[in-house]
């Protein structure tokens, strides 16, 4: 939280409540500790950037912190920096014989460039660099034995011949410390003395600001001296006498009426010069270390560079604190004033603050549950029983044990009940001051919360069972009726809470809230804070109503008019103790919070003044880490490959701004939002696509900055890239052509097996006819084949016929010779070669190289042989073929025979199915 750019008058408005309440209240202090910035313990110097980004003068090297993270950045020879000056968008640093700047690259990383090489004809004689002081257009660089010069690009060295310990402008002139308490002025490179004054003689100067009032010189071990019209004078203030005792170390003005001392011994002296007033920030109350190495005021924030760590104090935030750090305080539960003292209840007792100091309450040791101002008189209910406190002592002492709740009992004079561990206990005061009390009858449980609901009826609250509807007697003696409501009523009957609001009996319950309707004698919601459900009721009267979100531990501040206020500071959330959360008002203005550790003031009227003037930062664009690699975040858009954007990391901050909250909402196709309590988003496997994320502050009050805008671009996935959706065109094209390539090429072969089948169906038709021609050529050729054989074998058989009828008439036959020649003729007849030869020349056509194949096979075979082989395959019979080769029906057997011999057949294989099937 935290006013940016406020006027000064409004500044001071805020800051002077803080410095007038003494060592009790104090700002939010938070502690950045050695784990969590990771460097050195020692900080020597501290600049801010416009926009509130820090800068860390550090033993190990610059810090830098945006606002969220802390960067350690070395030298190259890794020397300690001792001196930082943020100075026209580059951050000029100072070290062991090196000087130079830093500067953001365009992926939001620092680069080191040295400036040492500009210096001519000069050597370091082991110096270190411990101020840098912007001048004109250039900066002063100050060793303890020289101070160097940059301006444009050029570095003149001055060299003194006295030990330099601080420079300062003062009346736009360079002021210059050292030697034995000398002051000088710096002019055209030489030193001439300021002052003609011997009152700083002897004494070490370790810091010079310029005042309304003149210069202000601060010293080791003797205070402050003032600088005015030319003469040094002490500076009589009363604060003068700490800063000796304290050991000064730094001077900052904060406005032109306050000044913050940093110390040696006692950490930070925050001083009201016209009022005379100061507060102190050291270890007691909240600083890491009473050391103060550096300090910086940006805004309303005040930084503190230690010996041990670094610190951010809020000095004008509307919400202060005191804190008990040595732990004997333990948590607050209750806070009451009287008499001008401020009490605190707390686990160990009662307290009160005197002279700014926390003193205890000798006899209270033990558990404080409830404080209570009534009829004048400061009551503590306590573990052990009720106390009656005078002027910070014990002045009665009522042995209830638990003292719970104390309320007035309406229409009734100076009469009160309170809850304790065994039911009611009534307090009435008499007319002497005297209190008298009274155990009520009838009730024996513990009773920690009750309202009434008129002058007889209260309603009690137990623990763990439940609650009760309870009637009185007229004298507040006993208990009459007892009604106890079950879960019938309410979701659960542990740790209800009950109130009167504006005459109504209302419970919350599990979150959600409920009242009595008295008309129908029954428990229904509450339906007026619906809006609050899942919150707490910390405190209300008959116009305010503070509640509380235990998981967020954010605050809201209701009238239920149109007032309402959303508080979320982050110290005050640290702090909270559950259960042990108490609002008391203080005034129509000023509201206690019991803290764990102490307690927290808020000032309403400041915090709404705070609010209406609200102007939270846009955040910055810190880094863009997509894929691991980090981004150029001055391009935009910022353009990512698919595989990038598996992972995308965008870090923002917001410098000037306390631990703030972010509300982001990633625009594309679809929107998605939501709230971030630090500065890094973290993306993953986000579509393709053009994205705009719109990432705000959130301050208090949940209002909303200007947004930061990150254009970025996710490219498709190379399968759904320019070039493969061209790729896939042109394949899709190429594809087409293929297929229509394809079913042409097989229409043409349909064609073509259509043709070829029609050429085979035409072929094999003339084929088959061929075939039936050629069989029927072969059938008449076979029968002309038969026919001529069987004509052939008819005429042998005539023939052997008439020759045997010859040979039978042989005797009449006169003439031998003609005889003779008559059966030569015969047998010339019969054996002729040109029947053979006829046959022959029928058999080939029919049975074509038949002859030539047996042969080859069989190359015994005798022309006989070859003449049975043609009958047989034939299948002529026995008969048929005797007179073909004029033998008898026994020679043809007996060949036969022979012929199976010479083929090899078996006996039991038909010796012409053989021959026919033989190719």
């Amino acid at each position: 939280m935290g006013i940016q750019n406020a006027p000064r008058y409004i500044w001071v408005f805020f800051l002077l409540p803080i410095l007038v309440m003494g060592q009790n209240l104090m700002p939010p202090i938070q502690n950045y500790r050695l784990f969590e910035y990771k460097a050195d313990s020692k900080n020597w110097g501290l600049s801010v950037s416009e926009d509130g980004e820090l800068f860390v003068a550090n033993n190990q090297g610059l810090l830098h912190f945006n606002g969220e993270e802390w960067t350690l950045h070395k030298l190259p020879h890794e020397t300690t920096i001792r001196s930082v000056s943020y100075t026209g968008g580059k951050i000029f640093t100072g070290s062991y014989e090196e000087f130079g700047y830093w500067q953001k690259s365009n992926y939001g990383e620092l680069e080191y460039t040295s400036l040492t090489h500009l210096i001519k004809n000069h050597e370091f004689t082991n110096e270190e660099f411990w101020q840098i002081l912007p001048y004109k257009n250039g900066l002063l660089f100050r060793s303890f034995s020289t101070i160097y010069h940059y301006q444009d690009g050029k570095i003149d060295v001055i060299d003194v011949e006295i030990v330099v310990s601080k420079i300062a402008l003062f009346q736009k002139e360079i002021v210059v410390a050292g030697g034995e308490g000398e002051l000088y002025r710096l002019d055209n490179g030489k030193l001439t003395p300021f002052v003609d004054d011997t009152i700083l003689e002897g004494k070490t100067i370790i810091d010079m600001v310029e005042t309304d009032k003149g210069l202000l010189v601060g010293t080791k071990l003797d205070g402050c001296y003032m600088l005015q019209d030319g003469s040094l004078s002490s500076w009589n203030d009363a604060i003068n006498a700490e800063l000796k005792m304290q050991q000064l170390n730094r001077i900052l003005l904060i406005d032109s009426g306050t000044l913050a001392f940093g110390t040696i011994k006692n950490g930070i002296y925050l001083y009201d010069v016209s009022r005379g007033l100061w507060d102190i920030l050291n270890r007691e109350n909240g600083l890491q270390n009473n050391t103060v190495l550096s300090m910086l005021q940006f805004n309303d924030q005040l930084w503190a560079g230690l010996d041990n760590g670094i610190d951010r104090i809020q000095l004008n935030n509307p919400i202060t604190y005191y804190t008990e750090k040595s732990g004997t305080l333990g948590t607050v539960y209750d806070i009451a004033r009287h008499d001008d003292l401020l009490y605190l209840g707390s686990n160990t007792g009662i307290y009160y603050f005197q002279k700014n100091q926390l003193q205890f309450v000798n006899g209270t040791q033990g558990h404080v549950w409830d404080l209570e101002v009534i009829e004048g008189d400061l009551f503590g209910g306590h573990n052990t029983g009720t106390f009656r406190l005078v002027d910070g002592k014990i002045a009665d002492f009522f042995d209830f044990s638990g003292g719970y709740q104390i309320t007035k009992v309406p229409n009734q004079q100076q009469t009160y009940l309170q809850g304790t561990y065994n039911g009611f206990v009534k307090f009435v005061k008499q007319e002497s001051g005297v209190w008298t009390t009274q155990k009520m009858a009838g009730m024996d449980h513990p009773v920690e919360q009750f309202c009434f609901e008129n002058e007889t009826t209260v309603w009690a609250a137990h623990p763990y069972k439940g609650f009760y509807r309870i009637k009185i007697d007229q004298k507040y003696e006993q208990i009459v009726e007892f009604r106890e409501y079950t879960t019938d009523s309410i979701p659960d009957n542990y740790n209800i809470e009950l109130f009167n609001i504006k005459n109504q009996i209302v419970f919350r319950n599990e979150g959600h809230w409920y009242k009595y309707d008295p008309i129908l004698d029954r428990i229904i919601g509450f339906e007026e804070f619906e809006a609050y459900t899942n919150k707490k009721l910390l405190y209300h009267d008959e116009r305010h109503f503070w509640f509380l979100d235990r998981e967020s531990k954010e605050m809201a501040f209701t009238d239920f008019k149109g007032k309402d206020l959303i508080i979320e500071e982050p110290q005050l959330t640290r702090r909270q103790v559950p259960e042990a959360e108490n609002i008391i008002k203080h005034s129509d203005s000023a509201y206690y919070y019991t803290l764990g550790d102490g307690l927290a003031k808020i000032d309403l009227a400041a915090l709404q003044f705070h609010v209406e003037r609200l102007n939270l930062s846009t955040p910055k664009l810190g880094s863009f880490i997509a894929g691991g690699e980090k981004k150029n975040i001055d391009n935009t858009p910022i353009n990512l490959t698919f595989q990038e954007a598996k992972k995308i990391e965008i870090k923002v901050a917001t410098p000037e701004e306390v631990d703030p909250k972010y509300h982001y909402e990633l625009k594309s196709n679809e929107t998605q939002s939501g709230f971030s309590d630090h500065g890094t988003l973290n993306f993953q496997n986000l579509a393709y696509g053009e994205y705009l994320l719109a990432i705000a502050t959130v301050g208090i009050d949940n209002q909303k900055s200007e947004p930061l805008e990150v254009a970025f671009t996710i490219a498709p996935p190379w399968y759904l890239s320019k070039m493969s959706i061209l790729a896939y065109l042109l394949a899709i094209v190429a594809l087409g052509y293929l297929i229509r390539v394809y079913h042409r090429q097989k229409l043409d072969r349909k064609q073509r097996e259509l043709k070829d089948e029609l050429v085979r169906e035409q072929e094999d038709k003339l084929a088959i006819l061929e075939k039936e021609k050629l069989a029927k050529e072969i059938k008449l050729k076979q029968n002309e084949l038969t026919i001529s054989t069987m004509n052939v074998a008819e005429k042998n058989e005539l023939l052997l016929e008439l020759k045997n009828m010859l040979v039978m008439g042989k005797d009449q036959f006169s003439d031998k010779r003609r005889y003779r020649a008559f059966m030569k003729k015969l047998d010339n007849s019969i054996h002729g070669e040109g029947d053979w030869k006829r046959f022959e020349y029928n058999f080939n056509e029919l049975h074509e190289d038949f002859f030539e194949k047996l042969l080859k096979r069989y190359p015994k075979l005798t022309p006989k042989d070859l003449k049975l082989c043609a009958y047989l395959k034939m299948n002529l019979s026995t008969k048929e073929i005797a007179p073909l080769m004029a033998i008898s029906v026994r020679g043809v057997e007996i060949h036969r025979y022979r012929l199976r011999k010479k083929l090899q057949i078996e006996s039991s294989e038909n010796i012409s199915n053989f021959l026919i099937t033989y190719k």
